[in-house]
C-alpha cells in the first residue's frame, strides 16, 4: 500500500474512533450504537496497518484485488446496519402505538372522572 494512502487511511480510521468517543460523551450517540463504529474503525486500522491480513482475506474469498474485497465488506456493512436499524424501527413504532393507545385510554378515564355528573355524586 502506498505509504500516503496508507496515512490518510490511519488518520480516518483514528478520527472515526476520536468521533465516536466524542459523540458518546457529549450523549449524541448512545453507547449501544457505538460499539459497531468502534469497531469498524478498529477493523479500518488493522487492514491499513497490517495490508497483508487484507490480501489475504482477498485471497480466501476469491477477490482479485483488496480493493474489491473492501467494497464487498462495505456493503455487506451497510446491508446489516440497514437491516438493524429496520428491525429497531419496527420495535420502536409498535411501542409508540401502544403508548399512544394507554395516553388516550388513561386521558378518557380522567376526563370521565372530572366530569360534572361525577362531582355532583359525590
Amino acid at each position: 500500500m502506498e505509504p500516503r494512502l496508507k496515512m490518510v487511511a490511519i488518520g480516518l480510521s483514528l478520527a472515526l474512533m476520536i468521533l465516536i468517543v466524542e459523540l458518546v460523551r457529549r450523549r449524541r450517540l448512545r453507547e449501544e450504537y457505538s460499539w459497531l463504529w468502534l469497531l469498524t474503525g478498529a477493523v479500518i486500522f488493522v487492514l491499513t496497518v497490517w495490508f497483508d491480513v487484507l490480501v489475504w482475506i482477498s485471497a480466501l474469498i476469491g477477490a482479485k484485488a483488496p480493493a474489491s474485497t473492501l467494497f464487498f465488506f462495505g456493503v455487506l456493512f451497510s446491508m446489516v446496519i440497514s437491516l438493524y436499524f429496520s428491525v429497531r424501527i419496527s420495535a420502536l413504532t409498535d411501542q409508540v402505538k401502544n403508548l399512544t393507545q394507554e395516553l388516550a385510554i388513561l386521558s378518557s378515564q380522567v376526563v370521565i372522572e372530572r366530569s360534572p355528573s361525577n362531582a355532583a355524586d359525590s
